[in-house]
């Protein structure tokens, strides 16, 4: 049963990679109404998200941001579906790199560099990277239980030269590369939830007592790789832009939790910005700071 679900699911996303994106969006356009008005996907979760993270705004400002995030989420469902069969041409059309000499600086000084980024914008194109980097680029990720889905996705990631990692062997990884004089590039999505055993370290994020992975800090450090954040824009629907920024040449000079709470605020800064591109869906806030109970 579960490899006929998939079958569809692929033929679903070949079909709709072959449309104008005009009609890809009515689609989308459809889901939302769908996803808000019908089923109530997470909606709770959405209203509650943005309660707490915005106490200061009125409950008609949240609900248009409520509005707003839904309609973006309903584009990611097709994006993300249809990427799979996206070609080279098209990748490099839909998302625009600014500040790319960063990354080519690093290269040239021999330097390998981890990049943050949040679950914000779309961030599954950033399969597209190994197009505009000289890096081996390193694509951490989580496994799928489905083994069929998990290929899937896994293949659509690395279709462009990215080398797929499961999280568990991420730093090994790395370590490898970097004893192989291969210089990488390892993109590290930074507000996944951490477990509550893993759950070492806590922040102010969004007005709230928050886990943070020390992941990015800790390999930064072993490593000293330079870190930069990618800020990823929607410019309109199916459009993004991604600026390169540098934050760190070099970790170890650093104090410690200085890259964990740089990355989270500048993600913070542009989440208040522009607060419909986020995942609020996302149950980001389910454990609950231990002195707190």
């Amino acid at each position: 049963m579960q490899k006929i679900f998939f079958y569809l699911f692929y033929f679903f996303s070949w079909l709709l990679s072959i449309m104008p994106l005009k009609i890809q969006y009515l689609n989308a356009d459809i889901i939302y109404i769908i996803l808000y008005y019908i089923i109530s996907y997470r909606k709770k979760v959405v209203y509650t998200n943005l309660k707490n993270s915005f106490p200061e705004k009125s409950e008609k400002e949240r609900k248009i941001i409520e509005k707003k995030f839904y309609k973006h989420l309903a584009d990611l469902f097709i994006e993300n579906i249809s990427i799979h069969f996206i070609k080279e041409k098209e990748i490099l059309k839909r998302v625009k790199f600014t500040n790319i000499e960063v990354l080519n600086n690093y290269y040239e000084q021999n330097k390998s560099v981890i990049g943050v980024l949040g679950h914000y914008g779309n961030w599954e194109l950033y399969l597209g990277m190994p197009l505009i980097t000289k890096h081996l680029n390193i694509g951490v990720y989580k496994k799928l239980s489905n083994k069929s889905f998990d290929n899937f996705f896994k293949k659509t990631r690395q279709k462009f030269g990215a080398k797929p990692v499961e999280m568990q062997n991420t730093v090994r990884t790395i370590i490898k590369y970097t004893k192989e004089k291969k210089l990488s590039f390892a993109g590290f999505v930074s507000d996944q939830t951490p477990t509550k055993s893993e759950s070492h370290y806590w922040t102010k994020f969004l007005n709230q007592d928050t886990p943070v992975f020390l992941g990015v800090e800790k390999i930064a450090k072993k490593t000293n790789q330079a870190v930069v954040f990618l800020d990823m824009r929607k410019v309109k629907r199916g459009y993004y832009q991604v600026e390169i920024i540098k934050l760190f040449d070099n970790p170890k000079e650093t104090k410690e939790y200085e890259i964990t709470e740089c990355h989270v605020k500048l993600l913070e800064k542009i989440i208040k910005e522009e607060p419909e591109y986020w995942l609020w869906s996302h149950r980001r806030w389910k454990h609950k700071k231990p002195n707190d109970k």
